[in-house]
């Protein structure tokens, strides 16, 4: 044979081998190429997108937090501002109470003391009576007098 027929047919051969490639094996390895591409490419959008998802995620559990600090800050300071306010009605109530307890006591005193005095004005009426039976001498009948010992109290 022949080095140009060799060529011819090498070449014929090479050329069919390359159609038959390009015709039956070449579209299903592109296509599978295409499809291995096309899942990387969706994989790394959905990457992407679970990054930034991820990130908005942080962010609002970050307000989320601040907005729970507030409230608990805002709640703490409502809650001292009742107690203040409890413990100044409590004070307020107990200063009522203490003056109610002193103006009783006052009263009570003041009661004791009425008493004392008419206690006293009894012990010297029997002291002025006892005086004067003895200065006079005679039993002095206390049913007799009970107007001039009123009157002697009434003075005293």
């Amino acid at each position: 044979m022949n080095i140009n027929a060799t060529l011819f047919v090498q070449l014929v051969v090479f050329f069919i081998g390359a159609w038959v490639t390009m015709k039956f094996i070449w579209p299903p390895l592109i296509k599978a190429l295409d499809e291995r591409r096309k899942k990387i490419a969706d994989g790394l959008a959905a990457a992407d997108r679970g990054n930034r998802s991820l990130d908005d995620a942080q962010k609002k559990i970050a307000q989320l937090d601040a907005e729970a600090r507030a409230r608990a800050q805002a709640l703490i300071a409502e809650t001292e501002k009742r107690a203040q306010a409890l413990i100044e009605e409590a004070k307020g109530q107990a200063k009522v109470e203490g003056d109610r307890l002193i103006a009783s006591a006052k009263a009570e005193a003041q009661q004791e003391v009425v008493r004392a005095k008419d206690s006293l004005r009894d012990q010297v009426a029997v002291l002025a009576i006892a005086g004067a039976e003895q200065i006079l001498r005679r039993e002095v009948n206390p049913q007799v007098h009970a107007d001039l010992l009123s009157q002697l109290k009434a003075k005293l």
